[in-house]
């Protein structure tokens, strides 16, 4: 708590970023309040503008911006957080497993691991897409999503397993009788939570850009509000030729400014951790 306070006091892309995710946290908050169900449409009159009545205007569906963009956001939020926690479980108990154990074990595991990296994830991922059409809810292309996703975190991980593995700690833990187990989760998981915070919001990024993309295409389920699947129906009812500029300027925008805020606390979390990147941006 008190490195939580430090930052928000001293690190200005710290604030920015929680002020940025405090905004949207607002807006999936107000969701759990909104008068209309996320799929019902013509429930309001069409295509009117931003206004009192409309703070955000409406669509060409009969449905209100607001609380649209409300649903898509605290879907496509939750979509980003449950591929990043999957992804983390596994990045974590591959990490800290291979660099712990080492000698032939951690070969394998990193042979298993670079195989994997070295495989193209969204070509995979849109063959399976259109393998899987019918099938495809969002919770199978989440979890696909994050099968995808651990590969290069792990090795962050397993490096600094690697240092902790011969720490003075380390071998009074096992010559007490401590199980591997044990080890990794009491003893060496703290020393790799704040890489794991980083990885976190990188990861969220990416999830956030990959169900994003694949919404806008059409390749998921586009009746259940996310912000792909916003600009997917507004570019379906050519929002922008037909003057609703509201339709799908505001779902950019609000994703911009999610962007922006994992974006800034990651890369405060990472001049937290490595010093290396203050003293950098201090010479540059």
């Amino acid at each position: 708590m008190k490195i939580l306070f430090g930052l928000l006091r001293y690190n200005r892309e710290f604030l920015l970023g929680t002020i940025f995710l405090s905004i949207i946290l607002a807006l999936v908050i107000a969701s759990f309040f909104s008068p209309y169900d996320e799929l019902a449409t013509y429930v309001v009159i069409p295509d009117m503008p931003p206004s009192a009545e409309y703070w955000l205007g409406t669509t060409s569906r009969g449905q209100e911006v607001f609380w649209q963009l409300a649903a898509a956001m605290r879907n496509t939020l939750l979509f980003g957080i449950v591929v990043a926690l999957i992804s983390r479980a596994i990045a974590i108990a591959v990490g800290l497993t291979s660099g712990y154990l080492g000698g032939r074990v951690d070969r394998v595991i990193m042979t298993v691991n670079d195989t994997l990296n070295a495989l193209p994830n969204i070509p995979i991922l849109l063959l399976l897409v259109f393998v899987l059409r019918d099938q495809m809810t969002w919770p199978i292309l989440a979890l696909t999503a994050a099968l995808l996703g651990w590969q290069h975190d792990s090795r962050l991980i397993r490096s600094v397993a690697l240092s902790l593995r011969n720490r003075e700690f380390t071998r009074h833990a096992a010559f007490s009788g401590m199980r591997t187990g044990q080890i990794l989760l009491r003893e060496h998981l703290p020393y790799v939570m704040p890489i794991v915070f980083y990885t976190t919001m990188n990861n969220l990024i990416w999830a956030i850009g990959l169900e994003v993309t694949l919404s806008i295409l059409g390749f998921s389920d586009i009746n259940r509000p996310t912000i792909g699947g916003m600009i997917y129906w507004a570019n379906a009812h050519s929002a922008m030729v037909a003057g609703i500029w509201w339709w799908i300027a505001v779902p950019m925008i609000f994703v911009a400014i999610l962007f922006l805020g994992l974006f800034m606390l990651a890369m405060s979390v990472n001049e937290y951790i490595d010093p290396r990147s203050r003293l950098t941006r201090m010479g540059a």
